[in-house]
């Protein structure tokens, strides 16, 4: 997903103009039947993004020739926002005249066979049970806000009991380095979170469309933690939650969809937490390998937050894990069918 491919990001913000973008003209240097060739040659799907800057009636105006370009050019995503104040003045975000316009554009979107990911939109109340091409919204305060002073470490244990419970949230996890004057020298954000916290969030933070929200070369330094992401499935035949306690901690388990694996996360608020869970959601008589990502002994989100574990054990439908979870921490396990014994010579039972 690429922003700012199109026409007009000179002039966009705050300057209350209410034709800003068109939503099919690129820039000059950006070929998107090329980018589309080459995409598809690595086997990858290119996701479209149409910032608004909230000027709603100039997005309406454009709204089928830009989900057509879409169709002709092979995006079938689209990755909307409404940075600003609403265009015409006297809307607001979260007024009736928006959510009409939020559920046109799902509507609308769903004549063009497209996903719709919106961000600034109004907090979703099931919505995407009827129209399941809502594959996401952001619609509260995802990981971008860490570099706005940073999120308190407990919001992401307060999240699926709230905003969670609506649809699915596009929160972009997959933070590894938590000092963001290291990207920005002008900005002494930090983020409130451990690595293995950062892992857990793809289990407890549901979205069948996910991002790795950090850069490459971050993901370079910690190539086993990256694992985890790699791994890790985005959309679940069933779900447990196995503890939880609001602003505390909350422990996930899912299946994923299709298979017999299954994947855990746990995140932790600013007390750290003992989690104690047992692994009895596995199918009786079959043995698992269980790659636990979690916080080392001395991490901690202010202090320490890069520290973590990496260990491999067999586990079945009997066996029981006590992890520690440090302040804003957590842990998250792979926890992978085993089809041939060999798989699991060597490792220790749990």
């Amino acid at each position: 997903m690429i922003e700012g491919w199109n026409i007009g990001w000179e002039d966009w913000f705050g300057n209350s103009k209410d034709y800003v973008f068109d939503f099919v003209t690129s820039y000059p240097d950006f070929d998107v039947k090329e980018l589309h060739r080459y995409a598809a040659g690595k086997g990858i799907k290119l996701m479209m993004h149409h910032e608004t800057s909230s000027s709603v009636r100039n997005y309406e105006r454009h709204m089928d020739k830009a989900y057509q370009f879409m169709r002709d050019n092979g995006y079938n995503s689209v990755k909307s926002g409404y940075v600003g104040d609403i265009i015409p003045r006297g809307e607001y975000h979260y007024g009736q005249w928006m959510v009409n316009h939020y559920q046109y554009a799902v509507e609308k979107a769903a004549e063009y066979k497209i996903m719709v990911n919106a961000h600034e939109a109004v907090r979703p109340t099931g919505v995407c049970r009827t129209w399941p091409n809502l594959i996401g919204n952001e619609s509260a305060r995802g990981t971008e806000y860490q570099a706005f002073g940073g999120n308190h470490p407990n919001h992401v244990t307060i999240l699926p009991f709230t905003r969670l419970i609506g649809g699915p949230m596009d929160y972009t996890p997959g933070i590894f380095e938590m000092d963001v004057e290291k990207m920005n020298p002008l900005n002494n954000s930090h983020v409130n979170s451990t690595i293995a916290n950062q892992l857990a969030l793809y289990v407890t933070m549901y979205s069948p469309l996910q991002m790795a929200a950090d850069i490459i070369e971050n993901y370079e330094r910690f190539p086993d933690a990256f694992q985890f992401i790699k791994d890790v499935a985005v959309d679940w035949d069933e779900s447990k939650y196995l503890e939880a306690e609001p602003g505390e901690y909350i422990t996930i388990a899912r299946k994923e969809k299709g298979t017999n694996n299954w994947f855990v996360g746990n995140v932790s608020g600013e007390k750290g937490y003992n989690s104690s869970i047992s692994f009895d959601f596995l199918e009786p008589g079959k043995n698992y390998v269980a790659t636990i990502y979690a916080d080392a002994k001395d991490a901690h989100y202010k202090t320490n937050p890069q520290a973590y574990t990496i260990r491999k054990v067999v586990v079945n439908n009997k066996s029981h894990l006590k992890q520690w979870s440090a302040p804003a921490g957590g842990y998250a396990i792979s926890i992978i069918e085993v089809n041939n014994p060999t798989e699991i010579k060597g490792l220790k039972k749990l």
